[in-house]
């Protein structure tokens, strides 16, 4: 009776922690839309560059740079000029960061063309100087996992991508929200604090404000 019992309590252990790995697998495969740590998705494809129609802008390009990749849902929309020129109003802050935005929607290399002749008052981007990538075959927006299938379009996926092509910061709200553009720029500041001196960044920390070493006794002492 002994060893039977001996015997049943270790079949269970092995069916216990055979199921708590397949758990923990089935955990792993079904997380998607967690990119940050891995390579940046690389894609090349048509896009609008400097006012003008290029086939072969590539991400890979930028290697060196921060990007700031933005994907919002579809051209002469009402949140997305709103986002676009937002960002574009920050443009020398973030080129004083070495980050390049790169926005990108579903919508064909045609339609970007003429959103951006179209007039701010009119509802188009006009004035918007970074990149646009056309995604016409959603291929892009899959592979960063934002794309809504239900509707077509990309959700608002936001992703600063670092000098070495690795994502560190994603970011994905609903088609009604817009971004804060604060937020993106103090997100880079952090990221280059840490490369730099490698101290982590407390909350709501912006740049000049105390940092921590990642240390007990540096914790304890920021909260003194």
């Amino acid at each position: 009776m002994k060893k039977l019992l001996i015997s049943c309590c270790l079949s269970f252990l092995l069916i216990e922690a055979t199921c708590g790995s397949l758990a923990e697998a089935n955990c792993k495969q079904s997380s998607p839309g967690l990119l940050v740590g891995h390579p940046a998705p690389s894609f090349t494809a048509h896009a609008v560059v400097d006012g003008k129609i290029v086939d072969n802008f590539s991400l890979e390009d930028f290697k060196g740079k921060y990007v700031v990749l933005l994907f919002y849902p579809a051209d002469f929309t009402f949140v997305c000029p709103t986002e676009l020129h937002a960002f574009q109003e920050r443009g020398n802050e973030f080129a004083q960061k070495n980050a390049q935005v790169i926005a990108c929607s579903v919508d064909s290399v045609f339609s970007h063309f003429t959103w951006l002749n179209t007039p701010k008052k009119l509802g188009g981007i006009q004035g918007v100087e970074y990149p646009l990538v056309a995604d016409l075959n959603k291929s892009i927006a899959r592979d960063f996992q934002v794309l809504s299938e239900k509707e077509g379009v990309a959700y608002r996926g936001l992703f600063v991508i670092d000098e070495e092509g690795f994502i560190r910061h994603q970011l994905i709200q609903d088609l009604p929200i817009g971004r804060n553009v604060d937020e993106v720029l103090r997100i880079l500041d952090a990221l280059k604090v840490y490369k730099q001196c490698g101290e982590v960044c407390p909350a709501d920390w912006t740049l000049g404000d105390k940092t921590l070493l990642p240390t007990v006794e540096d914790l304890i002492d920021y909260f003194k």
